[in-house]
């Protein structure tokens, strides 16, 4: 009884679904159905003449007007894909053509313009920030190269401090904005010294100052950076040269200066004539 009512309710759901869906679909309209509902006691089936192979189905979902219209609109979003796609690939012929080529340019240009531009005010305040000045080139006429002279300081540049006497040569890390043969003033003088005083600063000596040249950028020694882990298959190795610059002190301020006493040295006769003097007395 019970396979018989199944049977009888999927009966009523087909009819009732073919009935519902044959306005959308007018092929449906050349099947025959049944004028009367089976019997319980007869096991025919509902239709006369079989369905075609939409209408067996049990999924109504090709027959909904609603499901047809989202399979057309996705036709038509795939059409417009299509579309797209064309208009792309003009778009590249384009580019291959050499019609784009301006714009191309133009991004090309953005990128490289990308690197920060500094004014000359913002140049002279990072300089003054690392601890120089550039005052200028240096010219032929220029005689800033002067004899020894027995003073000493020590200044500060960037995050290194050095000892520096006239006519000495530092090597700093690369100074920004200043090229060869530039002449530079180093601000930041921490001490000031000779055979007679020595200046404290608290912490920079108010009015010393020290004078250099720019004689060439280089680089370091190449120093090798190894890496290894162990059991764990890691080795990296990496090499680094650090950019520097080659300095020329040339003047030391803000110090009184011992005069340089020329010691004349006896004569090679006057030393024997002392030394027969000696012999005698």
């Amino acid at each position: 009884m019970a396979n018989r009512s199944r049977y009888l309710l999927k009966a009523l759901t087909r009819q009732a679904t073919t009935f519902l869906f044959r306005n959308t679909h007018p092929y449906l309209h050349s099947l025959y159905f049944s004028s009367h509902f089976p019997n319980p006691s007869t096991s025919f089936p509902i239709f006369t003449k079989p369905l075609s192979a939409f209408a067996q189905c049990s999924n109504s979902r090709y027959f909904s007007s609603d499901k047809t219209s989202d399979h057309s609109n996705k036709v038509e979003d795939h059409s417009d894909e299509e579309g797209e796609n064309e208009d792309d690939f003009e778009d590249e012929e384009d580019y291959e053509s050499g019609e784009e080529g301006e714009d191309y340019d133009d991004e090309n240009a953005s990128v490289s313009s990308r690197k920060k531009v500094y004014t000359e005010e913002e140049k002279e305040a990072e300089a003054l920030d690392i601890g120089y000045k550039i005052v200028g080139p240096l010219h032929k006429d220029d005689r800033v190269f002067k004899p020894y002279e027995p003073v000493f300081a020590v200044v500060q540049i960037g995050s290194h401090q050095f000892k520096v006497s006239n006519r000495d040569s530092i090597f700093t890390e690369r100074l920004k904005f200043c090229e060869v043969n530039d002449k530079l003033i180093l601000n930041k003088v921490l001490l000031v010294g000779s055979d007679s005083q020595t200046i404290v600063g608290r912490p920079i000596v108010p009015g010393a100052a020290v004078h250099a040249v720019v004689e060439e950028h280089a680089l370091d020694a190449k120093v090798i950076i190894f890496k290894k882990k162990r059991r764990k298959n890691y080795r990296r190795t990496r090499g680094h040269r650090q950019e520097l610059t080659k300095l020329r002190i040339t003047n030391i301020e803000g110090i009184e200066k011992p005069q340089n006493v020329v010691i004349e040295k006896p004569s090679k006769a006057a030393k024997r004539e002392q030394e027969k003097v000696a012999v005698t007395a």
